[in-house]
């Protein structure tokens, strides 16, 4: 399959080629939905901590004799049935589960949101991306440039991704709302949900599928 190619003043230049097979598959909703409870879930930090039984304080003596007193049996104050004591079942960083998703499950859901996003031309595939000048005026030249091609794109969430990002585009962009940069290896099905249009430079489509 082949896209348009542009150049950064929104002229079309030539066309990219793509795998045929990344736009032979049918869009399931929840396949999608399963990879962006993945992605969120990688997002979480697992700081909550309840201390159980054996890592409260104090308790290390029987709180009366077994018999004779009246009152139920107690081996430690430690029980989770007294005041002070330790947490059953409560949140730990060690009991913090992951949501799981192989790699093959993680590059379809890429594929397909890729795929309906082509579809809706909100991915522009560039020759190249250079600045000349390290200004954020040269920057913002580029975008408005792209937006003969994709109306709004300065005005709505976007993502560049470079095969390497480099400092002085990195610089240039930095002030421009709603732009950021990112390297090609930091794409997936997350990433293009989170823009809504994608600035794809032409030698980083090789390594995307």
């Amino acid at each position: 399959m082949k896209s348009a190619l542009y150049n950064q003043k929104g002229e079309k230049v030539g066309e990219v080629d793509l795998p045929e097979d990344v736009f032979k598959q049918k869009i399931n909703p929840d396949h999608i939905y399963q990879a962006v409870l993945y992605y969120e879930n990688l997002k979480r930090k697992p700081i909550a901590k309840t201390k159980d039984r054996s890592e409260v304080r104090g308790g290390g003596r029987k709180p009366w004799r077994q018999k004779g007193t009246g009152r139920a049996r107690h081996g430690s104050t430690r029980s989770p049935i007294w005041k002070g004591g330790g947490v059953t079942f409560g949140p730990s960083p060690e009991k913090f589960s992951q949501i799981k998703m192989s790699k093959k499950a993680r590059k379809r859901a890429f594929e397909m949101v890729f795929s309906k996003k082509l579809e809706e031309k909100e991915i522009i595939f560039l020759d190249q991306l250079t600045i000349d000048k390290l200004k954020t005026k040269s920057a913002e030249k580029i975008i408005k440039n792209l937006t003969k091609i994709a109306p709004g794109i300065d005005k709505k969430k976007t993502g560049i991704a470079l095969k390497k990002a480099d400092e002085n585009i990195k610089k240039a962009f930095r002030n421009i709302k709603n732009i950021e940069i990112y390297n090609v290896s930091a794409i997936n099905a997350y990433f293009l949900l989170q823009n809504k249009y994608i600035i794809i430079e032409e030698k980083a489509v090789n390594e995307l599928f």
